[in-house]
């Protein structure tokens, strides 16, 4: 489902997404909000943040969780539909979109 929540993304976003990464794994660490928190997570720096030295860096990385989000959902549609949203929403981040702004 992350899979076509990526490949279903339109040409200009992917055009745009450099040097990043996304995981699917069961929950996430204390460190990163674990204990029923987040549905996935953005860790990196927003492009908007980058400067003329942002060069030879890790990717940045989308968590996906697991687990949560089938706590969350009722039916395989659902699912569907949530880890597509999941998956828009670090994406937004990446581009610098804080939490308050984004839609879902």
């Amino acid at each position: 489902m992350v899979e076509a929540a990526w490949r279903d993304l339109p040409s200009a976003v992917h055009s745009r997404l450099r040097n990043i990464a996304i995981t699917v794994e069961d929950y996430p660490s204390i460190e990163d909000g674990g204990g029923g928190g987040p549905l996935g997570l953005y860790q990196g720096t927003p492009i908007g943040e980058r400067g003329t030295g942002y060069t030879m860096v890790l990717p940045d990385k989308i968590t996906v969780y697991r687990l949560p989000l089938l706590a969350v959902c009722d039916s395989q549609r659902e699912l569907r539909q949530e880890v597509r949203l999941t998956v828009l929403h670090e994406i937004g981040h990446y581009f610098g979109i804080g939490d308050d702004e984004l839609p879902f």
